[in-house]
């Protein structure tokens, strides 16, 4: 069965690599890409809205630059290549669907655009009102200001939060792999995973990080810590090869990521983040009470690092280091150290004023 076909499926986010869409020359492929714009079409004429993630700006403008390692020597260079790529990239996708009667537009988003709940909303609003008018958005991360600190480094990462925002069902991860194998699938022996149900540590421990093309920024690291976001959110991921003709038409082997019941949209937010300002190391006892749904009190926390205000998102962790929440803090990190262990009884002395009821709430946190 074709993956995600539009009657199960109303919207569906693409994601591109660069290894695809660009060829080790620096030119784009051009027939590859016709074929990407015949699908999408035939899916739009079913009824379905689809959202591309396109890679390729650093390796397009790299070429017209004359930039060593693919543009990827410094930030620099990066950055000059991808704004002088995305142009060309707009250029492509705007040709290619318009051969098939249908619009493009371009999205560029950074990490906080997608972080920061507001402009979150803002990003979700436009891509809702683009596919409703049945325009197809092509969105890739604004390399040419990004930087290392904020940035989402892969744009696996960021299809997955972009069906977040739009609230799609499927997301498929066009790959130079065809899915997840239990090792490194260069190796002999090596079984190829066909459904995922849940992830857990040992389908983690399956992950290779690197990129096979060398072009690309992402590996099967960041695959599964996408189908983790989408899934969140109530979205199934698919990972398969791109390099067949026409791969959103044909049947081939896959790995599928499949989503268990969808959170709250705010809840689905707060699992997908990338960045916290601070973590809360906590016991075992507190470990418990967030899996039954209950809020983080100060006294189960033992250390808290990073430097946070009130309303910030900070991750919690057990004492082995896993992350097993996510969630707005109700205190900023001096006021939360001073909490930890202590019960909620003694805070109003130790604060000097009347303490809330948790160092995380329930109702703004989302338990992993």
């Amino acid at each position: 069965m074709v993956l995600f076909p539009p009657a199960s499926c109303p919207r569906l986010i693409v994601k591109i690599g660069s290894a695809l869409l660009v060829d080790p020359d620096g030119g784009v492929r051009r027939e590859w890409l016709a074929g990407i714009a015949a699908d999408i079409a035939a899916r739009a004429r079913e009824g379905q809205q689809v959202a591309v993630v396109s890679s390729g700006a650093i390796a397009l403008g790299a070429r017209r630059l004359g930039l060593a390692k693919g543009g990827r020597a410094s930030l620099e260079d990066a950055q000059a290549a991808a704004a002088t790529g995305q142009i060309a990239l707009s250029q492509v996708w705007a040709e290619t669907l318009g051969g098939e009667s249908l619009t493009a537009a371009q999205m560029l988003v950074t990490l906080d655009d997608l972080e920061h709940r507001r402009r979150y909303l803002n990003a979700a609003a436009t891509l809702d009102r683009l596919l409703g008018l049945g325009v197809v958005p092509v969105i890739n991360e604004n390399d040419s200001v990004a930087t290392e600190e904020i940035r989402f480094g892969d744009n696996d990462r960021l299809a997955a939060r972009v069906a977040q925002a739009a609230g799609a069902q499927g997301v498929v991860l066009l790959s130079d792999v065809d899915g997840l194998y239990d090792r490194n699938p260069a190796g002999p022996g090596a079984r190829h995973i066909a459904r995922v149900e849940r992830i857990d540590a040992a389908i983690e421990a399956m992950a290779d990080g690197g990129s096979a093309s060398g072009m690309g920024s992402g590996g099967m690291i960041s695959k599964i810590a996408a189908a983790r976001i989408a899934n969140a959110a109530g979205a199934q991921l698919a990972i398969t090869s791109g390099r067949i003709e026409r791969p959103l038409s044909t049947e081939a082997r896959h790995t599928i990521f499949v989503a268990e019941k969808s959170a709250p949209a705010r809840k689905a937010w707060l699992a997908g983040g990338l960045t916290a300002r601070g973590t809360l190391i906590v016991d075992a006892g507190a470990v418990r009470a967030l899996g039954q749904g209950k809020s983080l009190l100060a006294a189960g926390v033992i250390a808290v690092t990073g430097d946070f205000a009130r309303g910030d998102l900070v991750a919690i962790h057990d004492t082995a280091g896993r992350t097993i929440a996510r969630g707005l803090s109700e205190y900023g990190h001096d006021e939360a150290a001073q909490l930890i262990g202590k019960r909620n009884e003694e805070h109003a002395a130790l604060l000097g004023y009347a303490p809330r009821a948790a160092l995380v709430h329930r109702s703004h946190m989302a338990v992993l």
